[in-house]
């Protein structure tokens, strides 16, 4: 199931206030203050370190079945896309990445394989990675990416075609369009991610 994006962004702020205009609510803020990383979690606002200076690895919004993640970018850039998968399924689609070229990078929370598309594909085998069943879904993600094939290797990588993801040509890689089942989400973020409803 496709769940997730990743965007780096310097509109950290407004970013997270759009999206939580649309229902998303920040599950955490993960930033380095005076060299250390700390948490910055609800309940505090922008409010209470807004002077501060953090550099934020991660901030973590959600809504429904959807997550969208957030970091300190100087320019907005396009990060990787997070798949939800079953437990049992992790070694079989490893196997797959490595005949394809990807990069594994494994920890205990998740999985990261390195494209040649210019982002990287998140494997989330937790629940605990969507809020709730309210219904909010993620339907499809369209990218401008400046190399063919993505559609391709993402079908043997998951041993299915993946229609969620579909791709243009473009200069860089690019997340242009963002579709969800719900109306309520319909506009475009401060990065210049258009969202639309299916």
């Amino acid at each position: 199931m496709l769940f997730h994006y990743h965007i780096w962004t310097p509109h950290l702020e407004e970013t997270e206030a759009w999206y939580t205009a649309r229902g998303f609510h920040v599950s955490q803020r993960i930033g380095k203050k005076d060299g250390e990383f700390s948490s910055f979690n609800p309940p505090l606002s922008w409010d209470d370190f807004r002077a501060d200076q953090i550099l934020f690895r991660i901030i973590e919004m959600k809504r429904g079945a959807v997550n969208v993640t957030i970091g300190f970018g100087k320019t907005v850039r396009f990060d990787h896309i997070g798949f939800l998968i079953q437990p049992g399924d992790v070694q079989t689609i490893l196997d797959r990445a490595e005949t394809l070229s990807f990069t594994v990078q494994a920890n205990e929370r998740r999985t990261f394989l390195q494209t040649p598309y210019g982002l990287r594909i998140e494997l989330q085998v937790h629940e605990d990675a969507i809020a709730d069943t309210d219904g909010t879904t993620l339907e499809r993600l369209i990218l401008t990416t400046p190399r063919e094939g993505l559609e391709a290797d993402l079908a043997k990588l998951f041993d299915r075609p993946i229609s969620q993801i579909q791709t243009v040509r473009g200069e860089k890689t690019v997340l242009q369009e963002a579709v969800f089942s719900d109306v309520s989400l319909v506009g475009t973020d401060p990065n210049g991610v258009q969202l639309v409803c299916s």
